[in-house]
């Protein structure tokens, strides 16, 4: 199957740059965050997308994103799936397109109904395989 990273840019908004300079360390994960809806919306449709909890979210900082990157590139990729939870792993690049921080996340497929874990379907399967 083939591979089909998700790609998005996001603006590095004013509220974004700390008293250094340079983009807050929590910042990362709210861009990680807008890609991943992104990333949801775009592959599953709908304004919902698939339904998740977020379990765990690493960051791995590798350098800074300095001021003079006025929006950031966040690369979504699935690099695991389970029965009933995937993980995903982003890279987000500053304006020269060096990773600057890379996230994993691991998100629980729920039933919104009851708001407990659930099976991934086979049609949500090749969705995130394709994504891999």
């Amino acid at each position: 199957m083939e591979n089909l990273i998700h790609e998005i840019t996001v603006p590095v908004r004013w509220g974004d740059v700390d008293r250094f300079g340079h983009i807050n360390n929590l910042t990362y994960i709210e861009y990680a965050q807008e890609a991943r809806i992104a990333f949801s919306n775009e592959r599953f449709g709908g304004a919902t997308g698939l339904p998740v909890f977020v379990r765990r979210v690493e960051a791995d900082y590798s350098r800074p994103i300095l001021p003079d990157t006025s929006e950031v590139t966040v690369r979504t990729e699935v690099a695991e799936i389970g029965n009933t939870s995937f993980t995903t792993r982003q890279s987000i690049l500053d304006r020269q397109g060096r990773v600057c921080c890379t996230v994993t996340s691991v998100l629980v497929v729920v039933d919104t109904a009851t708001a407990t874990p659930r099976a991934i379907t086979q049609r949500e399967m090749g969705i995130l395989a394709s994504a891999k």
